[in-house]
């Protein structure tokens, strides 16, 4: 009865998936926005203009990383996925099914 109950899955599973990834593209705005606000204050603090350029790069590469945490993160979820009886074909043999167009 216990191995039951663990293996129960959220009733909500899919919505809060949704929400992670929608979260994603909100946080590479957050992140560009956030550079830019700090190298605008960083430009007007110290009147040297490519401080805002250097405010936007650091937003970029936070954007850039949030997308490898996120790519990480899904490549490890879908990892048991070539062990699944109903994919296995498709790893060891590719997918065929567009091969065979006749246009």
């Amino acid at each position: 009865m216990e191995n039951k109950e663990e293996k129960k899955v959220p009733k909500h599973r899919d919505k809060v998936v949704a929400l992670d990834n929608l979260s994603l593209g909100i946080s590479i705005v957050a992140a560009i926005l956030v550079g830019f606000g700090i190298g605008y204050g960083l430009k007007e603090l110290t009147g040297y203009t490519w401080m805002l350029w250097l405010g936007i790069f650091w937003g970029i590469s936070a954007a850039g990383l949030n997308i490898y945490k996120a790519y990480k993160r899904a490549q490890k979820e879908f990892e048991g996925l070539e062990n699944d009886p109903r994919y296995s074909h498709r790893a060891k043999y590719g997918d065929q099914s567009k091969d065979n167009d006749e246009d």
